[in-house]
């Protein structure tokens, strides 16, 4: 069976599961964190999830590529190379895969998180020289050539 080419879905914190985090990456508190998958890619390569966490301060290594943007809440990062810095409602972070940072979440986050496995670098170019090659065919087919016209015409 094909998948749905748009999924919809609605999520109330009440939804969200316990997720621990490993316990030897915490560092201060007792931080329980919860989530819920909210979709996967058809490859399975790519995932958004929802994620929310109480006080608390722990290490995260990153083992995929992931963008978060902050629902709910704030934390102060810190990381390699960065002096620590809070993040609030509305803020965008993307960690590459092999990042390592401190989150101390200030008594609550929210999260929407989009993961990416990272792709070697020869996959990730014949990758992206297929969906150009795609992307081509498509513009120049006859069928939206025609559908083009019509539409241009109609105005």
């Amino acid at each position: 069976m094909p998948l749905a080419l748009i999924e919809t879905d609605h999520c109330n914190v009440d939804d969200l599961k316990p997720s621990p985090i490993e316990p030897s990456w915490v560092i201060e508190g007792n931080p329980e964190a919860h989530s819920r998958l909210l979709s996967t890619s058809a490859c399975n390569t790519a995932k958004t999830l929802i994620w929310s966490c109480t006080g608390g301060r722990f290490n995260w290594y990153y083992d995929l590529d992931e963008t978060v943007v902050i629902l709910e809440g704030s934390i102060v990062l810190e990381s390699a190379g960065m002096p620590p810095k809070r993040y609030g409602v509305g803020d965008v972070i993307f960690f590459r895969k092999g990042a390592h940072a401190k989150w101390h979440v200030e008594g609550y986050v929210k999260k929407v998180a989009f993961c990416r496995l990272h792709n070697p670098f020869p996959l990730g170019f014949a990758i992206r020289a297929v969906n150009r090659l795609k992307s081509l065919i498509k513009r120049n087919s006859p069928v939206r050539r025609t559908t083009e016209a019509s539409l241009s015409s109609a105005r």
